[in-house]
């Protein structure tokens, strides 16, 4: 899969609060499908199939043991998603530092006024 991509399936795979609250829980270690869809109101099928899209997406990978099938977070999409991110706030600091130095700027300018009026 080219980077773009993958950060496409990243952000869809992100995109759904189910899939977002499953990578917390696998946050927190490895589960099981059954674990993993304990605390939701669906069936197993349906959690099987946000699975496959987190999979898919490379958040998450499975490995057998015997009978069961752990899944576990995988960081690297994440990280890549941070860095594109990373990119988006750095040019928003700079507007929003920018913003506060016109804010004193004028502050500064209306006081400057109103002393001269008084």
């Amino acid at each position: 899969m080219k980077p773009a991509e993958r950060l496409n399936a990243t952000f869809a795979a992100l995109a759904d609060p189910t899939r977002r609250a499953i990578l917390t829980r696998l946050a927190a270690g490895e589960a099981s499908v059954m674990e993993l869809a304990k605390p939701f109101a669906m069936s197993q099928p349906a959690i099987s199939k946000h699975l496959r899209v987190l999979e898919r997406a490379g958040l998450i990978s499975r490995s057998r043991d015997a009978q069961r099938r752990p899944c576990r977070i995988e960081i690297k999409p994440l990280v890549e998603a941070d860095r594109w991110l990373e990119r988006y706030r750095r040019i928003w600091e700079a507007n929003f530092e920018r913003l506060d130095e016109l804010l004193d700027e004028l502050k500064n300018e209306a006081d400057a006024s109103e002393a001269r009026q008084s």
